[in-house]
């Protein structure tokens, strides 16, 4: 019998590895996406019955907005669904990919909603405006950027666990 190196876990893969992928896969990840997906699906739906059960044809900026709100549902919607299909460990491509969905969903509503501002708002409510904005894009970069290197420490990892093995 082989004994066990404290560095590495079961059949030779690296302790951090394999502590790595198992939170990957674990069923706490999976239920998260179950509830992104169903947040998305929800909203999405929601907003498309509000629109279709209105009397009177909406305003053109409404009409936008709730196009908009229905494509980020989906959006996230399908973001789930394929975490949910993969059978195999993302490497974080799962977390890199809801960065950028966050950050393309922060963008487009901190510059429709400064816009907005500049049309019908005081020089008090475009400021509050674009710095509320602002904020909700740098925290949105912030985590694609943490996503991102989250993702290049799994490569590594795998990539070094298959120079051990060659």
């Amino acid at each position: 019998m082989s004994e066990r190196n404290a560095a590495t876990g079961r059949a030779g893969v690296p302790e951090g590895l394999e502590r790595a992928l198992a939170a990957e896969v674990s069923l706490a990840a999976r239920v998260r996406n179950l509830a992104v997906g169903l947040a998305g699906g929800g909203a999405a739906a929601l907003v498309a019955v509000l629109w279709a059960t209105e009397p009177q044809p909406l305003p053109v900026r409404t009409r936008i907005a709730f196009a908009g709100l229905i494509a980020v549902g989906l959006a996230w919607t399908a973001f789930a669904a394929w975490t949910l299909t993969r059978r195999r460990p993302l490497y974080a491509r799962d977390r890199v990919l809801a960065g950028r969905l966050a950050l393309a969903a922060a963008t487009a509503t901190a510059g429709a909603g400064t816009v907005l501002a500049v049309i019908r708002g005081t020089p008090v409510e475009v400021l509050a405006t674009a710095v509320t904005g602002l904020a909700l894009v740098a925290a949105a970069g912030i985590a694609l950027g943490r996503a991102r290197a989250r993702h290049r420490e799994l490569l590594r990892l795998r990539d070094a666990l298959r120079q051990e093995t060659l």
